[in-house]
């Protein structure tokens, strides 16, 4: 993932995300707390489990969403104005 053009966000959440797609790469570090990152793929949903020190990557095009277990904090990088 390239960072020209990107963002970069500290979240402190103990709220779902909602499902979306990005129109670019993006990339969820877990600092603090455990965060279940949810994905659909041809109408199958799959999990990872993140705990701190983790790092996700989700791909442009990805289905997913982010479900702190409990109070959060998350380090999100993504292109600027993405969905």
């Amino acid at each position: 993932m390239g960072l020209k053009n990107a963002t970069v966000r500290l979240h402190w959440t103990d709220a779902p995300y909602r499902w979306h797609v990005n129109d670019g790469p993006e990339a969820f570090v877990v600092l603090d707390g455990e965060v279940e990152m949810h994905f659909r793929e041809e109408g199958q949903e799959s999990l990872k489990r993140l705990t701190p020190g983790m790092i996700c990557l989700v791909e442009e095009g990805d289905e997913h969403v982010a479900h702190p277990m409990g109070p959060a904090r998350i380090l999100v990088i993504e292109k600027a104005d993405s969905e």
